[in-house]
């Protein structure tokens, strides 16, 4: 079981980096989609049933066709793209850098917020206690999730909307 851990965390540390440093968009949105069905097999690990296989449609099924639809739409060329200048470059470089450090700080100052742990008795893998608690103590933030999911729909709608000249 250790091993299997070790294997998908290796491949999604090699997707994730893939997506970032691959040059193609298509590319870069095929390695994500590889990245998250490696996630997916760690919540499969841990028990997580519901978790993973919501995980997979979600992410892995429809965030990534309108990531690849939105790509197409845009209809990026290497011809059409400017190049950066070397100094924003580097300040871009140094931001992540910075932001990198600032997490990494984070994760070593930060503390369990739990002491300990009790068992409640409760089966939070059944989709009926799920509901429940999505749709009664999380449902400010599964609301704004959708509202999130809407304006992503209308944005991919309005870039593809192509402008036309009258002469």
């Amino acid at each position: 079981m250790i091993t299997l851990f070790y294997i998908l965390s290796a491949i999604t540390i090699a997707t994730a980096l893939l997506t970032i440093l691959s040059k193609n968009p298509i590319h870069s949105a095929i390695y994500l989609v590889l990245c998250f069905f490696s996630i997916a097999g760690h919540y499969f690990m841990f028990d997580a049933d519901f978790l993973g296989i919501v995980h997979i449609i979600v992410y892995s099924g429809a965030i990534m066709i309108l990531m690849l639809f939105t790509i197409m739409l845009m209809n990026l060329n290497k011809e059409d793209e400017q190049h950066k200048p070397i100094l924003s470059r580097v300040a871009a470089a140094g931001a992540a850098g910075l932001l990198g450090l600032v997490l990494l700080a984070t994760f070593i100052k930060s503390q369990p917020v739990i002491n300990g742990y009790e068992a409640s008795g409760k089966d939070f893998q059944s989709i009926k206690v799920l509901g429940q608690v999505l749709l009664n103590e999380y449902m400010v933030p599964f609301e704004f999730a959708s509202v999130l999911l809407l304006v992503s729909m209308i944005g991919a709608v309005l870039l593809s909307k192509k402008e036309h000249i009258n002469s």
